[in-house]
């Protein structure tokens, strides 16, 4: 099983990771989706998401923009992530990365 979370701010991805305002976190199986849970952030501090969404069991992050020091503790966290996707409805975003759809372009956050 995979679980797959992604920052959302008024309905849709938020191009810059930390600043979310709460997190969609979909329970896959094969190419299906089983669960959905909304989450809100813990409070902001550096180097807390990786280890918080590690412990909700994590598998995949999917974000318009990350700093290159979150990519690495996300990595080390055994947590794959993949930025620059463009502003969707989470599902959406989460749908078509399991139909192997997802286009990604840049990383929109640049430090």
């Amino acid at each position: 099983m995979k679980k797959i979370a992604l920052p959302v701010a008024n309905g849709i991805l938020c191009p810059h990771f930390g600043h979310s305002e709460q997190f969609h976190v979909f329970d896959v199986e094969g190419t299906k989706i089983t669960n959905e849970t909304i989450l809100p952030p813990p409070p902001h501090e550096p180097g807390i998401l990786p280890r918080w969404l590690s412990e909700k069991n994590v598998t995949d992050v999917i974000a318009g923009g990350m700093g290159q020091r979150a990519i690495t503790l996300f990595n080390q966290q055994r947590i794959n992530v993949y930025v620059g996707a463009p502003s969707k409805k989470p599902k959406e975003l989460v749908e078509d990365f399991l139909n192997g759809t997802l286009e990604t372009s840049i990383n929109l956050c640049d430090h």
